[in-house]
């Protein structure tokens, strides 16, 4: 399936991740507030029953969104860490 931006639920989880994160990059050490995307912590094809549930979602920023890209599986305890401890 492929992500549909324009789908009110997606846009929904989107927003509640952006509000529970205070609108900024959850990557160690970055803290941005510009240019934000929101990532899916267990990938949207490996976990499709997450796919709108905030909390598989975190902030990051396009860089460091850009930097973790093709090592998802790396990061997903330590942003499950993270979002656990907002």
């Amino acid at each position: 399936m492929r992500r549909n931006y324009d789908d009110p639920q997606y846009e929904d989880f989107r927003k509640e991740v952006l509000k529970r994160d205070k609108r900024s990059c959850k990557m160690p050490g970055c803290g941005s507030k510009k240019n934000l995307h929101v990532h899916h912590i267990r990938t949207w094809a490996r976990a499709a029953s997450l796919r709108y549930d905030p909390s598989n979602g975190i902030t990051l920023c396009k860089n460091c969104h850009k930097s973790i890209t093709g090592q998802e599986s790396h990061y997903e305890s330590l942003f499950l860490e993270i979002i656990h401890d907002i």
